[in-house]
């Protein structure tokens, strides 16, 4: 992960994190206290995000109490955003699911998985992983068909931020 807020620009494709801190990561959504919030490369689930941690922590655990339960607030947060929006969007919208995994991608971050009473019953009652590689498929990917959905998600990260 890059550390550089100057330089030549980072791809965010490889370098979330440092395109962030950038300026030039496109999928950011919000600076949040702990981190970035930004909406998924892939929208199989409509309203997919993840909470970035701005730091080296490849895990929870590797924070103090106190950034832990920050960190924390903020995904909550994030997934409450990402509620308001989806329900207002889609009136098959069901629940938010959070995941914080970390087996992949060694950097602190977590999931918020919209989920739809559309699902397949079989899918829509477990965890997202699933789906396999469907999710990934060319005609889930961020595009500006999600442009409404974004900035609705936005907006109500702003909104729940000004009410703290």
């Amino acid at each position: 992960m890059s550390d550089e807020i100057g330089g030549a620009p980072v791809d965010y494709r490889t370098d979330s994190l440092g395109a962030a801190r950038q300026g030039t990561n496109p999928t950011v959504l919000a600076r949040m206290q702990t981190g970035w919030a930004v909406i998924g490369s892939t929208q199989h689930l409509p309203g997919y995000c993840l909470l970035i941690h701005d730091g080296e922590a490849d895990q929870l655990t590797d924070l103090p109490r106190p950034a832990r339960l920050a960190f924390m607030h903020d995904l909550i947060i994030l997934g409450e955003a990402v509620e308001t929006a989806c329900r207002a969007a889609d009136p098959e919208f069901w629940r938010i699911n959070y995941e914080v995994l970390g087996n992949s991608w060694h950097h602190l971050h977590g999931h918020v998985h919209a989920r739809y009473r559309w699902e397949p019953d079989d899918l829509r009652t477990g965890p997202v992983h699933l789906y396999g590689s469907v999710r990934d498929t060319s005609g889930y990917l961020l595009g500006p068909q999600h442009d409404d959905l974004r900035t609705a998600i936005t907006a109500a990260i702003v909104s729940l931020l000004g009410q703290d």
